[in-house]
């Protein structure tokens, strides 16, 4: 009988690690995984290289992009180990979302949605479409993984409720993600001078979503000290680091809300004049939120907000150099379709 190569040992220690402790034991996964998303250029990767201590320039992010980091524990004690991954392309790459969170994976994973703060019209679809697409693929992930080890299901269901008293008025009333969910309002600086009312529209709507949603919620600029308390929440996720446990509901500073310590009582009802509520027709109390955030700040029109599906096409990646050879291959691939057309209409009629 030959002997196992390189690749089958190295597959068989894979799948025995992740056997190990499968069954849902208690034994701590070491390594964690921080998937970020949200609005285009809305600062997902300044946060990161913060988190990381990296002093270089954010660049574009291209589709989905990977780094990590190592966080030293005590002498002669392994590193923890934190996966960083980010979605590039606003809502226009749903798709590669399914890449890094797997049935396998998913216990590892937290997410972090940015959502930029200064461009409130874009800020509804932005995240709707998001949080949708990121929930749908979770909560398929939990269906899968249930089927092979309904225990680890169990258990990651137990500890997000954790988060919320049992004796909380609101337990009924919400849909926590199954996963750990962060959303971070960025370009604080920018919105600070916007008008009291609509600052008003933007906090209690996002607050509505984020405690719907079992999220904890936080704004962020390039203050050293805003910077400072998301790098702690983000070493949370990534470091298993205890979580703060300050809040901060006024709207007239940086909003800092853990997960689980607000309340629809507190949040109040949708900010629009009660005689204007009876007229929006909802079916849910988020599609509520939604008409009345929408009252405000209506989403720019279906052209404006149609995402580039292909990222080849999107100016924000251009190279010279590659787009002038792309252009000219596509004009050689249209001749050779002319020429073919050609060919074969000739063959048809001397036939």
């Amino acid at each position: 009988m030959p002997s196992e190569t390189l690749w089958e040992i190295a597959k068989a220690e894979v799948e025995k690690r992740g056997s190990s402790g499968g069954e849902g034991d208690g034994v701590e996964i070491g390594e964690k995984s921080v998937f970020f998303i949200g609005s285009k250029n809305g600062g997902k990767t300044t946060i990161i290289l913060r988190c990381l201590d990296r002093d270089e320039p954010p660049k574009p992010t291209l589709a989905l992009e990977y780094t990590y980091g190592r966080r030293t524990k005590g002498h002669n004690i392994p590193k923890d180990i934190a996966h960083f991954w980010e979605l590039g392309g606003g809502t226009s790459l749903l798709d590669l979302i399914s890449i890094p969170i797997t049935s396998d994976t998913l216990r590892t994973f937290s997410i972090v949605l940015v959502l930029d703060l200064s461009k409130p019209n874009d800020l509804w679809p932005t995240m709707e479409n998001l949080l949708q697409a990121m929930k749908s693929h979770v909560d398929k992930m939990i269906m899968k993984l249930g089927k092979t080890n309904s225990k680890a299901a169990s258990e990651m269901r137990q500890r997000i409720w954790s988060n919320m008293q049992k004796d909380h008025p609101d337990r009924e009333l919400v849909d926590p993600f199954l996963i750990p969910l962060v959303i971070i309002g960025s370009k604080y600086d920018i919105f600070q001078d916007f008008d009291s009312e609509k600052r008003k529209v933007i906090c209690k709507t996002l607050r509505f979503v984020a405690h719907y949603y079992g999220a904890s919620l936080m704004f962020t600029s390039k203050s050293e000290a805003l910077l400072l308390k998301i790098r702690g929440v983000i070493n949370q996720l990534a470091f298993g680091i205890d979580r703060s446990k300050s809040i901060c509901v006024d709207q007239n500073k940086p909003l800092f809300i853990t997960a689980g310590l607000d309340s629809l009582s507190q949040i109040g009802s949708p900010p629009v004049p009660d005689n204007d509520i009876g007229k929006l027709h909802a079916h849910s109390p988020m599609e509520l939120w939604k008409k009345v955030y929408e009252r405000v700040f209506p989403p720019k029109s279906i052209n404006t907000l149609k995402d580039t599906k292909d990222p080849a096409r999107d100016p924000q990646y251009a190279e010279r150099e590659v787009d002038e050879m792309r252009m000219q291959k596509d004009q050689e691939l249209e001749q050779y379709k002319r020429s073919s057309c050609k060919s074969w209409k000739q063959i048809e009629l001397d036939s």
